[in-house]
């Protein structure tokens, strides 16, 4: 989709109204996605004055979004997880359509994947003739292939972050645009790990020699259900790889991803210390990234995560655990064999994966060590991974912004 230049009559008829966009997304990945777009609309003369509201986290905020709901009532994962959610996500939603079609009608409503949440939304406005349009597709190729027909009604466009995504749409007869994926553009194609090393050991104040070694990235996850379930079992892997490597240089880099994960992480931590004293775990504020570049393979729960890891080329094990009902629920609606992202773009298993009781810390620790004693498998895998990097690889915040901006401008044409 390309954008007509000059929007501006279009947008903005005869000078009395700005336009205004109205997003939702539902958890931190989403904020990630979607700042992207609103810097890309910033920058686009014809959408000065633009008003964007919603339910954004930080990074949305940062680029100007008001954020009417707290983003953190939509960051759940699992069936179980949402049910104990589920009257303040229902409230939410409520008061959001009366929001929209009472007191803030949008040009245009960007759902920004959640789609549990979003497609209800979108339904709803589509059908009071608000456009809409959708930024990551849900995982039809993966389970659920059914939604596509609510998705067909909700969605005037989806705004796919994959590529083979755009010919599933294209036979359901649904609009589709692909965009890649904004990570693509944020990661360089060559990391740079002693740079990375170097960061990192200034923030823990500590001698980047002391860095030296084998550096293992643990990434629990973002939730607090996540660090509940999988993180007990990552650090009893830290301590066994520890064993099993005693007299070389290890070092665990822990990426905290909110404020609110601290404490527990720290009690896991103060736990495995007892244990091992000489063990070095790291705790990090953010910073996954640089933790991803730093080390020289990575322990990670299944999410958007594994992405990251993939376009920082390293080998990794990929694990995760959900309540038991959940499992099941989600094991009779799956057809992929396979959950890691890395696997599905490549359409196999190229990196290992361990779930629900196969999470345990022996197979973990076996996975780890294959990767560690096998340079040249290592890097077959990143020739694998710097492909991908190429073909994800867009101006994805811009696309969407042009989507967006074009649809505002047909919206108001009409």
């Amino acid at each position: 989709m390309t954008l007509l230049l000059p929007l501006r009559a279009a947008l903005y008829g005869n000078g009395t109204t700005l336009p205004k966009l109205a997003c939702v997304a539902g958890e931190p990945s989403g904020d990630l996605l979607a700042a992207p777009v609103l810097s890309a609309l910033n920058q686009i003369p014809d959408m000065a004055g633009l008003e964007v509201y919603g339910v954004g986290g930080p990074r949305m905020q940062a680029e100007g979004m008001r954020s009417i709901w707290p983003m953190e009532t939509l960051s759940v994962r699992g069936y179980v997880e949402a049910i104990k959610q589920l009257p303040a996500i229902l409230r939410l939603r409520k008061e959001l359509i009366h929001h929209l079609l009472n007191e803030g009608r949008p040009d245009v409503y960007l759902g920004i994947d959640a789609p549990d949440f979003n497609l209800g939304v979108e339904l709803q406005l589509r059908k009071a003739g608000i456009p809409t349009l959708h930024l990551v597709s849900p995982s039809i190729w993966a389970w659920r292939a059914g939604r596509i027909k609510k998705i067909s009604q909700a969605v005037e466009r989806m705004l796919c972050i994959f590529p083979f995504e755009t010919e599933i749409y294209d036979r359901a007869g649904v609009a589709s645009t692909y965009v890649g994926h904004p990570l693509a553009s944020d990661i360089p194609l060559e990391p740079n790990t002693t740079n990375a090393r170097q960061a990192i050991a200034n923030t823990l104040n500590l001698a980047p020699v002391s860095l030296d070694g084998i550096v293992v990235a643990v990434l629990p996850g973002s939730r607090s259900s996540e660090i509940e379930l999988i993180a007990p079992v990552f650090f009893k892997t830290m301590q066994l790889l520890s064993e099993r490597l005693k007299g070389q240089k290890l070092h665990f880099l822990i990426p905290v991803a909110t404020p609110r994960l601290r404490e527990p992480l720290e009690q896991l931590l103060l736990q495995t210390q007892s244990i091992n004293p000489g063990i070095q775990i790291h705790l990090l504020d953010g910073m996954a990234d640089e933790v991803l570049e730093a080390s020289d393979v990575v322990l990670i729960a299944s999410g958007t995560a594994t992405l990251q890891a993939a376009l920082w080329k390293k080998p990794m094990v990929i694990s995760y655990k959900v309540p038991w009902l959940t499992a099941q629920i989600m094991k009779r609606q799956g057809y992929l064999p396979y959950v890691g992202l890395p696997n599905i773009l490549c359409g196999e298993f190229v990196v290992p994966e361990y779930l629900q009781d196969d999470a345990t810390p022996e197979k973990l620790v076996n996975a780890l060590q294959d990767w560690l004693d096998h340079p040249a498998k290592v890097a077959e895998l990143k020739e694998r991974f710097s492909k991908m990097h190429e073909t994800l690889r867009r101006p994805t915040g811009l696309l969407v912004a042009q989507a967006v901006a074009q649809t505002i401008a047909n919206n108001r044409k009409a």
